[in-house]
C-alpha cells in the first residue's frame, strides 16, 4: 500500500491537520493526554514549504507559519500560545515547564512538564521526534533526537528530568516518530569512527553503503535501543522523511537537490486539563 498522500492534501487548509498517532501512547494514555506526529497535511504554506510548515527558524513567511502553528494547537486542544518548542541546538539539554514559562524559546532539545494545558514538542526534518508519557504520574516529555543529541544523552536527560517530577521509570512509555531511515542515511568514514570510537558496539548500526567508503546509519534503531536501555517501554511510528515528500519535510533530500531552504514538521504532546 502506497504511504503518498492525496495530490491536494499537503496544502489543503479544509482538511486540516491529520497527525498519525501512536497506539502506545494512545493504549496507555487514555484520554489524558493529546498528541501527534503532525505531516505536511492540512497547512497553508507554499512552495518549498507547502502544508503545514511549523519551522519558526525558516524563511517561510511568518503569517503561515503562525497559523499552521494554531491549526496544530487546535488540534491538540489547546490555545496556540501554549504550543511550546524550543529552540533547537542538538543538544543533551532539557528544560523543565510550568506555568510561568509561556515567553521565549529556551536554547535546548527537550521539554518535560507536569502542568496540563501545555502542548509541548519538537520540530524535526529527519531528525528523530520522541514523545514521552507517565499517564499515571501525569507528566509527558518530547524531544528531538539528531545523532548528536541521540549519543550524547538526550533521551537519557529527558527521562531523567520526568523522573524529577515525580514519573515513574518503569510506567513511561515513549514513541519514536518519522525520522529518516537507514536506506536513505549515508555517512562518511569519519560518523562511522565516531560511533565506533565511543563503543565498537556501535559498528551494528551500520551497513557498506553502495558507494565505496562509506556506510548507512540506522539512527531509528539507534534511538529505539537507547530507550529501552534506558528501562522505557519504546515504539516506532516507522516512517522516513526522506522517502515520503508527500508527507514529510527533509533537509537531506533539500540539500540532495541544492533547494534554499526546507520546511519543519511538528511532533506534540499535552496533558489535558
Amino acid at each position: 500500500m502506497s504511504n503518498a498522500a492525496p495530490a491536494h492534501a499537503i496544502g489543503s487548509e479544509a482538511c486540516g491537520p491529520r497527525p498519525i498517532r501512536s497506539p502506545l501512547l494512545d493504549r496507555m494514555g487514555g484520554p489524558s493526554l493529546s498528541h501527534g506526529f503532525f505531516t505536511r497535511e492540512g497547512g497553508v504554506s507554499e512552495g518549498l514549504y507547502a502544508g503545514l510548515n511549523v519551522g519558526l527558524g525558516s524563511n517561510d513567511d511568518p503569517a503561515r507559519v503562525r497559523e499552521n502553528r494554531a491549526a496544530v494547537a487546535g488540534n491538540l486542544g489547546v490555545e496556540p500560545s501554549r504550543l511550546l518548542t524550543p529552540f533547537q541546538v542538538h543538544s543533551a539539554d532539557v528544560v523543565t515547564l510550568s506555568d510561568d514559562d509561556l515567553a521565549g524559546r529556551p536554547r535546548a532539545d527537550a521539554f518535560v512538564t507536569a502542568t496540563p494545558g501545555f502542548a509541548i514538542g519538537v520540530v524535526t526534518a529527519d531528525c528523530g521526534p520522541i514523545l514521552f508519557a507517565d499517564p499515571k504520574a501525569g507528566v509527558i516529555g518530547a524531544a528531538h533526537a539528531g545523532w548528536r543529541g541521540a549519543i550524547s544523552g538526550i533521551l537519557e536527560n529527558t527521562i531523567d528530568a520526568m523522573e524529577k517530577l515525580g514519573a515513574r521509570r518503569s510506567s513511561i512509555v515513549a514513541a519514536l516518530g518519522p525520522t529518516i531511515s537507514r536506506e536513505n542515511y549515508e555517512v562518511g568514514p569519519e560518523f562511522h569512527a565516531h560511533f565506533v570510537e565511543r563503543d565498537p558496539a556501535y559498528a551494528g548500526y551500520f551497513i557498506e553503503s553502495p558507494a565505496p567508503g562509506r556506510k548507512m546509519f540506522d539512527l531509528p534503531r539507534f534511538i529505539l535501543d537507547r530507550l529501552a536501555a534506558s528501562g522505557v517501554r519504546a515504539e516506532m511510528i516507522g516512517r522516513c522523511t526522506y522517502r515520503d515528500e508527500e508527507r514529510y519535510f527533509s533537509f537531506r533530500r533539500t540539500t540532495h537537490r541544492g533547494e534554499p531552504d526546507y520546511g519543519r514538521q511538528i511532533s506534540a504532546i499535552s496533558l489535558r486539563e
